[in-house]
């Protein structure tokens, strides 16, 4: 998960200069000393630390701050805010050409993610800015890039455009007029890499650059190679001028270091971050939310979000009713499940909520195996026995069970849980339901019925 050895070791510094009431000079310098260590450890840049502990400390050392009644909260809202401008401020959004297509150029080195993430952003831009895009194989020098790219194009029903093994300037002209012509209003170039930064790559880049005229250069970088991904970002925006970078595998890099140093490092914004293997798993890079989630205040605007992309509020309104009326079927079970493997691993959300302690739930998420034997029973079922499972005999569960694959004991299972559902429903149902959809309780979390 990540950040969680950095989010561990400044809890830990917090909760001493908790414990400690009022605060002397020497109390935050030590406090200090443990968010230095705690930084360097994350493998975040060394100057970078340096000049983020002194911004802190000049701040944490006034008079305003040691004299006032929750001085240790003083200091944590320092050190969030400094967080916060070290990794950009505020969040940066894709340029948008007025006169479309605006084109996109990915860069980076082999294995960072290039054409999978290619196809995240396009999908994320479709779906949550309402644009057209096309993806452009560009990368004619990886054998089978070409091909990964309609798979994963495909997979998030975006266009490919490809002219084989051509000339990589030559495919990214023609695939920004193909955009023209077909009313695509995003290009997103798919480049070639290398093993390591040279010459060759950069000359061809240079020259691609120049013959396009892109409207955004984002660097895509694997944030698990730490300092690593600062130094390739940093030797891109020498040959390049980036406007931009995102960091995949963010999910996976428990130290952080490279979110915390390419803006300083740089001055490039982190636009976009990879959360997650899947095809929809990227985000916007917020650095206040970060912020937070790193200092463990948790993220509950972003936690909003993700259940509002995951959740149909169609099917949120009509689950109210049924609840309401105590009507809550084994369809209506089904679907909530699906909806909350959406959101994503347990611990993840477990983070963005404040106190939480994400360890607590890590690794723990819905059981995919599970979730596709519950959906074989329940498609294997008629409509009447979906809205009314005391229909559900021996013979009954027998067929069901041949239909789905299962065991009878898998059906037992499923309908017991459905008990213990429907309980918990008619506990929620009349009085007690309006209630809370008065005090505002209802639709924080839109259809999630546990």
């Amino acid at each position: 998960m990540a950040f969680e050895g950095l989010t561990e070791k400044l809890s830990n510094a917090f909760k001493k200069l908790r414990g400690k009431g009022r605060l002397s000079e020497n109390d935050v310098k030590e406090a200090m000393k443990e968010i230095r260590m705690a930084l360097l450890e994350a493998d975040v840049n060394f100057k970078v630390v340096k000049q983020f502990i002194a911004s802190v400390t000049e701040r944490a050392v006034g008079a305003d701050v040691l004299e006032s009644l929750t001085p240790a909260q003083m200091i944590l809202k320092i050190v969030n805010e400094e967080l916060t401008a070290l990794m950009g401020g505020e969040s940066t959004k894709l340029v948008i050409s007025p006169k479309p297509p605006t084109v996109v150029m990915l860069v980076g080195l082999n294995g960072a993610g290039k054409t999978t993430n290619a196809a995240k952003l396009a999908s994320f831009m479709k779906k949550h800015n309402s644009k057209r895009p096309l993806l452009v194989a560009c990368d004619t020098f990886r054998p089978a890039a070409i091909t990964q790219l309609e798979v994963v194009g495909g997979q998030v029903d975006v266009p490919v455009f490809q002219m084989g093994q051509g000339d990589p300037i030559d495919i990214a002209r023609a695939g920004i007029a193909h955009a023209k012509k077909h009313g695509n209003d995003m290009v997103f170039l798919d480049t070639a890499g290398r093993l390591h930064v040279d010459e060759a790559l950069m000359d061809q880049l240079r020259e691609m650059k120049a013959a396009v005229e892109p409207d955004e250069i984002l660097l895509i970088v694997d944030a698990m190679i730490g300092q690593d991904a600062v130094n390739a970002a940093k030797t891109f925006d020498e040959a390049l001028d980036l406007t931009g970078v995102m960091l995949t595998k963010l999910d996976g890099d428990a130290r952080g270091g490279a979110a915390l140093s390419i803006k300083a490092v740089t001055g490039k914004p982190i636009k976009f971050v990879g959360v997650g293997e899947k095809l929809d798993q990227v985000e916007v890079f917020h650095p206040d939310r970060m912020a937070s989630r790193i200092l463990g205040m948790g993220d509950m605007i972003s936690l909003i979000e993700k259940a509002q992309q995951n959740f149909d509020m169609q099917k949120a309104a009509e689950l109210e009713q049924k609840l309401r009326k105590n009507r809550f079927t084994l369809s209506d079970f089904y679907d909530q499940l699906v909806q909350v493997k959406g959101m994503g691993s347990l611990s993840d959300l477990a983070g963005m909520i404040p106190g939480v302690n994400p360890k607590a739930l890590e690794g723990a998420a819905v059981d995919e195996g599970a979730l596709a034997r519950t959906e074989a029973i329940i498609l294997s079922m008629t409509p009447q026995e979906r809205d009314n499972p005391a229909l559900l005999n021996n013979s009954r569960k027998k067929r069901i069970a041949a239909g789905s694959g299962t065991q009878v004991v898998d059906i037992n299972r499923l309908l017991k849980q459905f008990d213990l559902m429907q309980q918990m429903t008619k506990q929620l149902s009349g009085g007690k339901l309006k209630r809370m959809a008065k005090k505002g309780r209802m639709g924080k979390l839109p259809g999630f019925p546990f």
